[in-house]
């Protein structure tokens, strides 16, 4: 599908991070930065901006907190249009670790809130904005929001934010293309002068569905990660989005050579993608953790035991 306004964000990097506590070398970050620039992705999400008051740098590499420094070494001497994003969720950031854009290297500065923290989330991304960034607000968890407060905080969004930008985080990958419909079909209601992102988790194998459910209903703002990488199942993969799109301006050979060269490797290291506990999560509409810890113990593929225990705790 071609449509000149879908932007693409990747998020390799940031999201991969949560496998490995986002211990990735200056190396690898910057080969994902090369091919992603050369790809013509809009965006690179390079990581997290934590406070080292609230988080410490003894249990996170350095890419839970993107100094300057370092961020400036990852990309040095790549030639790439594509913008620069970091994250930063509610309750983790200090607004003064968030320097003024033109003292920094990032573009775009992305707000991570549950629908309960909506206040602090404007506030947050406000202060962003003032500081010449450009900014959004994921909502995470939405398989869990209620109608009600997803409502009151879109429009909350709507008349007290300077965000540009409002994503639907499917955290469990529980949605389905029904529940993704409603979702942009709500956002778009209520979020009259900002633009709906879509950012899919592939617990059930639809992520990458999930995210052209929401193109076609008009998510303007997409995101991926290089060969699936992300917490657990992974996200919706960046080669299938931008094979998707058919943009001209998008080149996916530079993405297939990292994947050959990085990233086959990456996965004899560490797991990421479709296993039938993280199916069984997203079923149930939670969170994977429990599925992440089972992989851990010697049951990690005794998947009925797995269910009937999800089953127990449904009942409870």
């Amino acid at each position: 599908m071609y449509r000149e306004e879908i932007k693409v964000l990747d998020c390799t990097v940031r999201d991969g991070g949560l496998i490995n506590d986002h211990y990735f070398d200056d190396e690898f970050v910057r080969e994902v930065y090369k091919a992603v620039s050369a790809a013509g992705v809009d965006y690179i999400e390079i990581g997290y901006r934590c406070s080292r008051s609230i988080m410490s740098p003894d249990k996170f590499g350095k890419w839970k907190f993107c100094d300057e420094d370092d961020i400036r070494r990852a990309i040095d001497g790549i030639e790439s249009d594509t913008k620069i994003s970091v994250m930063v969720d509610v309750g983790r950031v200090e607004k003064k670790d968030i320097l003024p854009c033109k003292d920094s290297v990032i573009d775009m500065i992305r707000v991570a809130t549950y629908v309960k923290d909506i206040d602090k989330a404007i506030d947050l991304v406000n202060e962003a904005v003032e500081k010449g960034y450009e900014g959004t607000v994921n909502i995470m968890a939405i398989s869990r929001a209620a109608d009600n407060e997803l409502d009151e905080a879109l429009a909350q969004l709507e008349a007290e934010s300077r965000a540009s930008v409002v994503y639907i985080v499917d955290s469990f990958g529980a949605l389905y293309s029904e529940s993704v419909d409603h979702l942009v079909s709500k956002y778009k209601k209520f979020l009259k002068t900002k633009e709906v992102g879509m950012h899919a988790h592939n617990n059930q194998q639809l992520g990458y569905a999930n995210t052209i459910q929401g193109i076609i209903d008009g998510c303007n703002f997409v995101d991926g990660t290089i060969y699936g990488i992300g917490r657990a199942a992974g996200n919706c993969p960046l080669e299938l989005l931008i094979g998707f799109l058919k943009n001209p301006k998008f080149d996916l050979r530079p993405v297939m050579e990292v994947i050959s060269r990085e990233f086959l490797p990456l996965r004899q290291k560490i797991e990421w993608g479709y296993l039938i506990p993280y199916a069984i999560t997203a079923m149930f509409n939670e969170h994977p953790r429990v599925a992440m810890a089972l992989r851990k113990t010697p049951d990690k593929d005794n998947y009925r035991e797995f269910l009937e225990s999800m089953s127990a705790m449904e009942v409870d």
